[in-house]
């Protein structure tokens, strides 16, 4: 055994058992990506206010009153342009997917995929009654663009890669046919990052990140044009599961309600979060909010000489999931499990990326100071490991 390997066996025996002083831990310890941090005046809320629901039908007036107010919050929060809606189902971004490949694509259609999310709806595309999926492909760590084509109906991305942090603009493609509809898997991005509401037509999203609550549920701000295309397929021959019907979805969720019963503590959460971002100055504030806390981050990474940001290029970083890779003479698991034992947890790596490093939620409920002690809490753990 050589002394690298000696160096980390001997690190895993005893590393875990460190005691970071209690002094620089953070006042709250979650950083991860998903589920995110809750805020503890939406769990206080909910205590007073939202167990009084629970147990009861989601087609009666209370629940369906609290989905008004969600859809509503989020066309403040959003901007939404003039006939755009908010549409929610069952089922979280996974099942979206799904949705969007049985009932809202149709022909061709364009992926970029530069990461774990961005590949599995371009997977969900390539059903065999839709047409062919042109992949535009990038390293982890990297992005590629959408690039205009003729016959392309459907444009696809994340606007936040979760499993690599790189982000992409909310944004349509010139030169594209005038049919086509543009895709924005928003799930760590929404409610943290700013956009253009009008740059696309389906901008969907799971609630367990920036509006930290739990899943269980997608939702999806829908333009006109969006929406004639899911009636107008609904209204053709091809087979659609009901679970899977965006009609479906759009009729009840225009009726303030979801097909199955949804999670009642989920979208009260959700309602909560909406509430204090818009309250707090809307998404603008909410971006400038994890702009600032990612910053910390990425700026140390850039000074330190034992760590780097993975995105190399800073107008690929996101602002609301950070990738650090460390040197390989430290081992970053190692580091995350003394984290975990003084409770600061979840920022280990995704788990299928294979690299050394860290993965930092930087949401909207994440704190700037506890940032800042996240990354004293890193110092201490490698100083002690050198």
């Amino acid at each position: 055994m050589g002394y690298r390997e000696t160096r980390r066996l001997l690190h895993s025996l005893y590393m875990p058992e460190m005691r970071i002083p209690s002094e620089i831990l953070p006042k709250d310890g979650r950083f991860g990506c998903g589920p995110s941090k809750l805020r503890q005046e939406q769990l206080a809320a909910f205590g007073s206010k939202g167990t009084a629901l629970m147990g009861t039908s989601h087609r009666q007036k209370p629940v369906k009153d609290l989905v008004a107010e969600v859809q509503n919050g989020l066309l403040e929060l959003f901007r939404a342009p003039a006939g755009y809606e908010i549409v929610l189902g069952n089922g979280g971004s996974t099942a979206f997917w799904d949705v969007a490949a049985y009932s809202l694509a149709e022909g061709n259609s364009q992926a970029l995929v530069h990461g774990e999310f961005g590949a599995k709806f371009a997977k969900a595309l390539s059903a065999p009654f839709l047409g062919s999926v042109d992949i535009q492909k990038a390293d982890p760590g990297s992005r590629s663009e959408l690039q205009a084509q003729a016959g392309i109906s459907s444009y696809v991305y994340p606007q936040n890669e979760t499993s690599t942090g790189v982000v992409t603009p909310v944004k349509r493609v010139a030169g594209a046919d005038s049919d086509a509809i543009f895709f924005t898997d928003a799930t760590s991005a929404a409610g943290g990052i700013d956009f253009e509401a009008s740059e696309t037509d389906v901008y969907y999203f799971a609630p367990q990140k920036n509006f930290a609550s739990d899943g269980g549920l997608w939702l999806a701000l829908m333009s006109e044009k969006a929406i004639e295309r899911a009636a107008k397929i609904a209204a053709s021959d091809r087979y659609i599961p009901e679970f899977l019907s965006l009609q479906i979805a759009i009729e009840n969720s225009r009726l303030n309600q979801t097909l199955n019963t949804p999670a009642i503590s989920t979208i009260f959460l959700l309602n909560e979060q909406i509430k204090w971002i818009n309250q707090s100055g809307g998404l603008g504030w909410a971006s400038e909010k994890t702009k600032a806390s990612s910053k910390l981050l990425y700026d140390w990474a850039d000074k330190a000489s034992f760590a780097s940001p993975f995105v190399s290029n800073p107008e690929h970083r996101s602002q609301v999931v950070v990738t650090i890779d460390f040197d390989e003479s430290i081992d970053a698991s190692e580091i995350a499990k003394v984290l975990r034992a003084n409770a600061v947890v979840d920022v280990d790596p995704y788990r299928k990326l294979g690299r050394n490093q860290l993965r930092v939620a930087t949401f909207t409920a994440t704190e700037k100071s506890d940032i800042e002690a996240l990354i004293a809490c890193i110092d201490f753990v490698v100083g002690k490991m050198g």
